[in-house]
């Protein structure tokens, strides 16, 4: 019988397709609802993970054929002979590009692991998922290296599955268990093949989009589980600005309340009275900090409620109708009266006091006094739309709780083990995110307990934080892992200070990513394959986009003893990319093993991309909304860019850049907030002939080109405000393979080899255009871990060989 032939089903009005006993509805081309309830009843209530189902109505066909139910869209085949779940009665054929053997999802026969403690440590095993690239997990804690991930919507295969069938629902604006009968299915069936963008439109339309973060969430962060005082606490903030060192959160840990009381009351690690030896008055503290332009965040573990011995004790007794009798208050997310005199009660009185928002420190599990209600979700969903009264833009800061958690940011993904296993899982880690739509996690960086002193290692996380979502330095209560940059060797500084100012520079670019991630759907960190899904970018899972211009990979190894650099293997997509350090071009399409001293990692910008930056200042603290601008501009291809910024709350403004190649311009537009004497503009231009651009005009004022390393610096005088400015040159329309033998030499130069290997390596390049040439060649086929035999430098470990090939085949 053929599809047109076959019987016709009629959809319901709601737009499902319905049977005794299930109910299937579409809800976008590429993603349908499956459910089973032996009673015959449906959960229509939003829950955690679905709060906004929408309904596919056109473009999807529903018969019965050979004595089954079809449901068809251009994205996908179900199949169902309409009885209980089963793998021989439910499958769904993903269309179009994908293999079809793999392709085929039936019920029940992939396995979906949860984050189990088991596993965490390093040594234990981990399982993979059946074709699913992994999500989230909720915690951290103890890991030391890699974890499992729960099951996000990305997948090799081209499907994936979200089983909502126990998640909780909202009832009446509250949270609260489902309550489905025995056996009761919810799923939701992914299937956008290897459009993992169209994946997470669809997630977002589904769950709800990220919310938008306030400004100051992106800077950096100070952290540390430390027993300060008001003194010893901004004298710290005071130093780092002295030492040019730009924060602006205030991360308060738990010592911020007391925590050495009388053990007739339990622990001390929960509390809500101000330790006021420490901090005398609280509400100067919070508003000192203010004043040095950081907002505050408390630390707090709900778990063992209110004590006798807290200030507000009497307060919270009142509001629950119960005497003062020193019996304690117990946490109960399972009732409404606790939970609403917990936030009107015990943590208005505290806000009032200057606090911002709440770090929430739960680490008690999912369980409550009512089956199926877990308090993660309570206290994050609670926290966040508690903190946007008065018409404030939300934050919190929390665990990962499950599928939906999206809409509660800041995550925090636990305390990290300082080792290098540690930080070579968290890049991995932070990009999977995007496969479940978690897009704002804030990490230990440096790593918060155990572990040895690792300069190096220190370096290397503030350099992956300072390009991951929310960069916020952490250390334990160790007198000896504090992470000041001032603790460690020279080089360790200069590098963690010169990121954590570059972390502060790139807020206009990291608040336009912002705006992006909430009006587009795109998180600010994405796995490779997002943008280049082939088999290449599926294998190097450590690197990701970083905003719709850059492409990271951090560096998670020590360095190599004789090249004294560190390397990273990289898929660059194709196309033409260029480093934002050391400003080497390379050719795209092709995976290149790149080598960084401790000064940089691979952040590469595409040809043709846009990098603004605030304009370095004498105070990196006096952060403007509106900042003189360096906007840095790859060569090698056509590109806009638009750049949102918020002068004002919830007043946002776009200026567009453009370049046009064949033209030989670049443009600005910036009608709403003009550059000129009030707001400077200059650009740097990497990739391009720096000797190309003598015939550089401007189409107001004057500007001045000049080199300055391997890049050509564009200075502006524009003497009154211009909403468009175009540059033109010929220059360009050029590109630049940059000193091949100067970055050579440069390399030969600091490594710890012998010197006469040096000039036989060096003269090997110099002649690079006819024997050499043939030798790099062979060099670049030698198997890996093994030093190539080449005629004249068979004698250099396979690092240093690869480090020159590298720098030798970059085009």
């Amino acid at each position: 019988m053929t599809e047109t032939a076959a019987a016709a089903v009629a959809r319901a009005a709601d737009g499902s397709v319905q049977g005794e006993n299930y109910r299937i509805t579409p809800l976008t081309p590429r993603v349908v609802r499956l459910e089973w309830s032996t009673t015959g009843r449906f959960e229509d209530r939003p829950s955690v993970f679905a709060t906004q189902r929408p309904v596919q109505r056109e473009g999807v066909r529903v018969h019965r054929a050979h004595g089954r139910l079809h449901v068809v869209t251009d994205a996908y085949r179900l199949e169902y002979d309409e009885g209980p779940f089963s793998t021989n009665g439910l499958q769904l054929q993903v269309g179009g590009g994908v293999s079809a053997y793999h392709s085929v999802w039936r019920y029940r026969q992939d396995l979906s692991l949860p984050a189990h403690r088991e596993g965490r440590r390093r040594g234990a095993p981990v399982r993979a998922l059946d074709g699913n690239l992994g999500g989230a997990a909720r915690t951290l804690d103890e890991a030391d290296g890699a974890i499992p991930l729960e099951p996000g919507i990305s997948s090799t295969v081209g499907y994936a599955v979200i089983d909502d069938s126990g998640s909780m629902v909202f009832d009446g604006g509250r949270l609260g268990p489902r309550e489905a009968p025995e056996g009761a299915r919810d799923l939701y069936v992914f299937a956008q093949g290897r459009d993992h963008v169209a994946g997470l439109a669809d997630l977002y339309e589904i769950s709800g989009p990220q919310p938008l973060l306030p400004r100051f969430a992106l800077g950096n962060w100070w952290s540390r589980f430390h027993r300060y005082s008001e003194a010893s606490y901004l004298e710290l903030m005071d130093r780092f600005r002295s030492h040019r060192i730009p924060f602006s959160v205030a991360v308060v840990d738990m010592d911020w309340h007391l925590t050495d009381i009388d053990p007739v009351h339990g622990s001390g690690w929960t509390g809500y009275t101000w330790n006021r030896e420490l901090f005398a008055d609280p509400a100067r503290f919070q508003c000192e900090l203010h004043e040095r332009g950081m907002a505050v965040t408390l630390n707090v573990h709900p778990a063992d409620g209110v004590r006798a011995f807290e200030d507000s004790y009497e307060a919270m007794c009142r509001a629950l109708g119960r005497p003062a009798d020193g019996e304690p208050i117990e946490f109960d997310a399972a009732d409404p009266r606790f939970m609403d005199a917990y936030f009107e009660v015990l943590h208005r009185g505290l806000e009032e006091l200057g606090t911002d928002f709440w770090w929430v420190d739960w680490q008690s599990g999912p369980y409550s006094r009512r089956d199926g209600l877990d308090p993660l979700w309570v206290l994050n969903h609670g926290h966040f739309e508690d903190s946007a009264r008065g018409g404030r833009r939300p934050l919190t800061f929390s665990r990962y709780a499950g599928p939906g958690s999206h809409r509660y940011p800041v995550g925090f993904s636990g305390d990290s083990i300082i080792s290098w296993d540690s930080l070579a899982f968290q890049p991995r880690f932070t990009a999977a995110g995007a496969n479940i739509g978690y897009g704002w996690w804030s990490h230990d960086i440096g790593g918060h307990m155990e572990g040895v002193r690792d300069d190096e290692l220190a370096a290397r996380w503030v350099q992956f934080g300072v390009f991951s979502p929310i960069m916020r330095l952490h250390s334990g209560n160790s007198p000896f892992s504090g992470k000041e940059p001032w603790n460690f060797d020279t080089a360790a500084e200069a590098t963690m200070s010169e990121h954590l100012r570059l972390r502060h520079r790139m807020l206009p670019y990291l608040h336009a990513m912002n705006h992006r991630a909430h009006h587009e759907g795109r998180p600010l960190v994405e796995p490779t394959y997002f943008v280049a899904p082939v088999d290449e970018a599926y294998e190097h899972q450590d690197q990701y986009s970083f905003g719709s211009q850059l492409l990271v990979a951090p560096i998670v190894r020590p360095a190599a003893r004789d090249t004294r650099r560190a390397s990273t293997d990289v898929y660059l997509p194709e196309g033409r990319w260029i480093d934002v350090f050391t400003h080497q071009p390379y050719r795209g399409g092709r995976t290149v093993r790149m080598h960084r001293d401790l000064a940089s990692i691979p952040v590469l910008l595409k040809a043709g991309g846009f990098l603004p930056l605030a304009a370095r200042g004498d105070d990196p603290w006096a952060d403007s909304r509106l900042p003189d601008l360096e906007v840095l501009v790859a060569a090698g291809a056509d590109n806009a860019f638009s750049l949102w910024e918020e002068p004002e709350d919830d007043v946002w403004v776009r200026t567009e850049f453009a370049l046009d190649v064949a033209a030989g311009t670049l443009t600005v537009e910036a009608p709403e907030r003009p550059f000129g004497p009030e707001r400077g503009l200059t650009v740097r231009l990497l990739g391009f002939d720096v000797g190309a651009f003598a015939d550089l005009t401007s189409s107001h004022g004057s500007c001045h080109a000049e080199a300055e390393d391997d890049a050509v610096l564009v200075r502006l005088d524009l003497p009154e405000d211009v909403p468009r400015l175009v540059l033109s040159s010929a220059g360009m329309t050029t590109q630049s393979t940059g000193d091949v033998e100067g970055r050579v030499t440069e390399l030969l130069r600091t490594a710890q080899v012998g010197y006469q290997l040096k000039e036989r390596l060096l003269a090997s390049v110099t002649g690079f255009g006819a024997q050499g040439g043939a030798s790099w060649a062979a060099v670049g086929s030698a198997p890996a871990g093994h030093a190539p035999v080449v005629h004249g430098y068979d004698a250099a470990s396979r690092e240093l060989v690869d480090a020159i090939q590298e720098l030798v085949a970059a085009e």
